[in-house]
Formats: structure tokens, sequence, C-alpha cells
């Protein structure tokens, strides 16, 4: 009987041992602790990594769309420990969500709206790092006969084709960079965007660049848009549309995206540190060949291409092209970011003579 209270009492003692550890003081959760550590385990060892910081950005929805926003948060988190979110919308949108303290940093491709976004305070040390070509697409049969013309005299085409009752046309009419280009298409065109909206043959979406190219391809529709390469060239292989390239020659086309820091001065608690490190990631050398090769595996062709090699070894013509629709003056320059939008940095802008470029 004494043996057996022996081994009982070890017992006893281990059994209350584990009822303090599992009723007695938790663990610190303080909001330090939460905030900064995660616990993950690795085997039998415990390891306290630090939790990824957050950055938020608004964003063009054809960098969405294409699936490179998310690789490159992946990218960016495996790399930096920072993770990075996205607000898609359109550039008109994407902006004023800026404005109103959403995001650290903005991904846009309409230069004259990113200008004004500077001008009125809100932006600083603009990055550009992709470029590729808008397209005008439509069904196989091409009732407009626009295959292989250049783009005033395609639009020309179409418009006359729509007034017949043998062509629609489908405008994002969303304030975005694809809009803000078509427009600039139209007037070179000869026409009045917002007199060719109160025409049946045009139809109004509202929406990004992926629902558009599905609702042009509807087989009620089966019209005509003007479209990104990069969004195009996904949904077109995801078997999402049928639409044919139609029209993809022309200065006029070129697509030219950058990066805009949300400028700490005009609005608090943004992470203009983290933001600053994503654009020079993004036009690093690691960050260009990672654009460069997106969607080739995927797609056969990269659906963006970096410009930064393009612009330091100026590679005519097309350096031009980004520079002319890309850039902004300054004086007698062209640069990505003109001198009063640069703050804080000791970063490297390119700049050209205008000569250079206009001749």
């Amino acid at each position: 009987m004494k043996k057996l209270v022996i081994y009982l009492i070890p017992l006893l003692l281990v059994g209350m041992m584990a009822g303090c550890v599992d009723s007695g003081t938790p663990a610190d959760t303080t909001e330090s602790s939460i905030v900064n550590t995660d616990t993950n385990t690795d085997g039998n060892n415990n390891i306290k990594t630090e939790k990824p910081n957050v950055l938020t950005l608004s964003i063009t929805t054809s960098v969405y769309a294409t699936g490179l926003a998310e690789a490159i948060s992946e990218k960016f988190k495996e790399k930096y420990n920072t993770e990075v979110r996205f607000i898609p919308k359109g550039t008109g949108g994407a902006i004023l969500d800026a404005k109103s303290g959403a995001s650290d940093a903005i991904i846009v491709h309409a230069v004259g709206s990113e200008e004004k976004f500077m001008n009125e305070g809100y932006g600083v040390n603009r990055k550009v790092f992709a470029y590729n070509f808008f397209i005008i697409v439509g069904p196989d049969n091409d009732p407009a006969s626009i295959k292989g013309l250049e783009p005033q005299k395609a639009l020309q085409k179409i418009v006359e084709a729509g007034r017949a009752g043998n062509a629609v046309w489908v405008t994002r009419d969303d304030n975005s960079g694809t809009n803000k280009k078509e427009i600039n298409l139209w007037a070179a065109a000869g026409y009045d965007y917002e007199e060719l909206k109160k025409e049946g043959w045009m139809r109004s979406t509202g929406q990004g660049m992926g629902d558009t190219l599905k609702y042009t391809t509807s087989e009620n529709v089966r019209g005509y848009t003007l479209s990104d390469t990069g969004t195009y060239l996904k949904y077109q292989k995801e078997g999402l549309i049928n639409l044919e390239k139609l029209v993809d020659k022309g200065e006029e086309l070129t697509n030219v995206y950058a990066i805009i820091l949300i400028n700490p001065k005009q609005i608090d608690g943004k992470d203009f540190k983290e933001s600053s490190k994503l654009a020079e990631w993004l036009v690093s050398d690691e960050g260009q060949d990672f654009i460069g090769n997106y969607g080739k595996e995927e797609f056969g062709v990269s659906l963006f291409s970096p410009a930064v090699p393009v612009l330091t070894n100026k590679e005519a013509p097309i350096y031009q092209w980004i520079v002319k629709y890309g850039f902004m003056k300054d004086g007698s320059k062209y640069t990505e970011c003109p001198t009063k939008f640069r703050y804080d940095t000791n970063w490297n802008f390119f700049e050209f003579d205008s000569t250079e470029i206009t001749g």
C-alpha cells in the first residue's frame, strides 16, 4: 500500500502542474507582442518571426487583372517581409482613393492625371517602371474592316460602320488611363468623345478592363474596344473572351506605367519608407527582370516590358515614345519626375532634352 502511495504522489504533482499551466496566468498578450511577432513551429523548435509590414497600393485594373500585382506582392514579401495589398480601380478611381488617404502609393498609367495629382500636392518621387501598348480588338469577322490600319483611320472606319448599323464600340467610360487614352485617340481621329457616346452604336460599361472585354465579346454585342495588351492576352489565353487583335501599330498606342509615392507632408500616416523601397525594387535590375519575364512561360510573351533598360540604352524609337507619352515637361527637359515633386530622396531620375524627343 505504501508503495502505491509513493507512486501516486508524483502523478498527482504532474497533474497539478498541468492544471496550473492551463488555468493560470496566460502568456504575454500585450498589443506590442501581438503586432510585432508571430510564433511559427518548425519541427520541435518554436521560432519567433516578425510579422510582415503592410503596404497598400491603389492600382490600375490592368496591373491587377493580369496577375502582375499579386506576383510582385509575393516577391516583395519574400524579399523584404512586407505584404503589399491592392485596391484595383481605373486610374481616376485610384487617384481619388489615394487623395482620401486609402493608400501609401499608386500605380497608374495616365500621365496627365498623374501630373495633376502631383501638382495638388499628393504625389512625389514618380518612377516609370514598365510599358506595353494599347490595342484595338474586335470580332474575327471585323465588320468595319480595320485590321492592320493605323489607329486614327481604324476609328474613322468604326464610326462609319457604327452609324450604318454594322458595328458596336464599347467604351469603359470610367475615367481610367485606358479611357483617357481612348478619348485622346478619338480626338486625334477628329471626333468628340462625349458626342459619340450619345450615338446608339457606342456602349458604356463603367467597368474595369476585364469586365469590359467580356462584355465586348458577349454574343449580343460582338463589338470593338480599346484594351491594354496584358489584360487582353491573359483573358484570351484563359478562354474568357474571343476577340482578335486588329490594330496594334502606332506610337500613340504606347502605354506607360509609373509608381507615385504619397507625399507624407500632405497625408499623415503613410508608409513612405516601405513604398520607397517598393519603387526602388521595381526599377532595380531584379525588379525589371521580373517584370520582363512575367507571363512568358504561360503566354509565350511578357505581358509588360521593363522600361528602365530601354530608357538607359536609349533604344529608339521606343524610348522616345515612352518619354513622349509617359514623361512630364520640366523646363527644357522631359522627366519622369519634375524637380518640384522630388521629396527626401537621392534617386536618379531619367531626363531627356526636349529636342531629343520632339526634334
